[in-house]
């Protein structure tokens, strides 16, 4: 019997105990640090941190290019100065490796030369007074062929060219002018002194970080759009 109570007062205590351990675990958990943002496991894939390109002062320091090189990290007036020109003459952004650069526009893809001028459609010239030919006659009361989907372009149109590989390749035949700068541009970013380059008719149009820019001589060049950051979209231009 006394073997009986003291088995019995054993498994009360150890019930006690169990009961006091559960409870401070709680209460630890409950006045513990609690998470700053949802547990990593319910995020899934690699967080990745995109941040855009800082604008810098006159005197921060940057990789600065010279007629096309690397001449150390300078600050943005000085890059300027050692290149000749303007503050805003220059092109700021990251290089490959990440490094805040600056490059005069373009400095490092100057305007290719020209391409060969395109074919205009000839015109008929005018009959001459006098009975026609039965071709002749079948030509005047003939009529003209519709226009394909993609000729039917509303306002100005004109041939879009790009500039790759040392050549030039056409888009299209007949385009309007913010088609070609999408069909050249859009999704392409690229980094400071750089330039792709493409023609719209008697036009160049270049992309330099940051816009779209436009030449009638291939040589001075004015802002056409402007490019969003982050994700290397362009507006429509007009």
């Amino acid at each position: 019997m006394a073997w009986s109570n003291q088995k019995t007062v054993l498994a009360a205590g150890a019930g006690v105990a169990l009961v006091l351990g559960v409870g401070l675990a709680v209460l630890f958990v409950a006045r513990g640090p609690k998470p700053s943002g949802p547990p990593a496991a319910s995020q899934g894939g690699l967080q990745i941190s995109v941040n855009n390109t800082p604008t810098p002062n006159s005197s921060k320091k940057m990789l600065c290019y010279v007629n096309d090189a690397p001449v150390g990290e300078l600050s943005l007036a000085e890059c300027a100065k050692q290149n000749g020109v303007l503050e805003g003459a220059l092109d700021v952004g990251l290089d490959d490796n990440g490094n805040l650069a600056a490059a005069p526009t373009a400095s490092l893809a100057p305007p290719p030369a020209l391409p060969p001028a395109i074919a205009q459609p000839t015109t008929v010239p005018p009959a001459t007074p006098g009975a026609a030919s039965p071709s002749e006659t079948h030509q005047a009361t003939a009529q003209p062929a519709p226009l394909p989907a993609q000729a039917r372009v509303s306002g100005p149109v004109a041939a879009c060219l790009r500039y790759s590989s040392g050549e030039w390749r056409q888009v299209s035949g007949s385009m309007g002018l913010n088609d070609c700068v999408q069909a050249l541009f859009a999704g392409r970013c690229v980094h400071p002194g750089e330039a792709d380059y493409g023609r719209y008719g008697e036009t160049t149009l270049r992309l330099v970080p940051g816009r779209v820019e436009q030449a009638n001589d291939n040589l001075h060049f004015h802002t056409v759009v402007e490019q969003r950051r982050g994700n290397c979209e362009i507006p429509s231009a007009h």
